[in-house]
């Protein structure tokens, strides 16, 4: 299981931003996820977008993570989206019935 976890912040627009994350998202590596995640949420940013194409499994933890996303584009009024989920990752979000909760696209952003 790999370990190494990482974020690529990229700014589409001054209200837009992009995550690309690649790795395991785990219970040791869904902190990093969150520190990167947690000053993208602002009243100015109106879209997260968080690219999982390079994400080959994730765990609770990292579900938890991205609730977590979800409820501070919430508080804000701004969009969450999922993006490039592998096969792995979106069976996870559909047992837990997620898939219904979270904007989700299946091409990579």
């Amino acid at each position: 299981m790999n370990v190494k976890l990482t974020c690529e912040r990229i700014d589409q627009d001054q209200h837009t931003v992009l995550l690309r994350v690649s790795g395991d998202v785990t219970i040791h590596t869904s902190p990093r996820l969150r520190e990167q995640l947690k000053p993208l949420f602002s009243a100015s940013m109106k879209q997260i977008r968080v690219a999982l194409d390079g994400v080959g499994f994730m765990d609770s933890s990292g579900i938890a993570t991205l609730v977590e996303g979800l409820q501070w584009a919430r508080m804000t009024g701004g969009r969450f989206v999922l993006s490039g989920l592998s096969e792995n990752v979106r069976d996870v979000f559909e047992l837990a019935k997620l898939d219904t909760v979270f904007e989700i696209e299946s091409i990579p952003a």
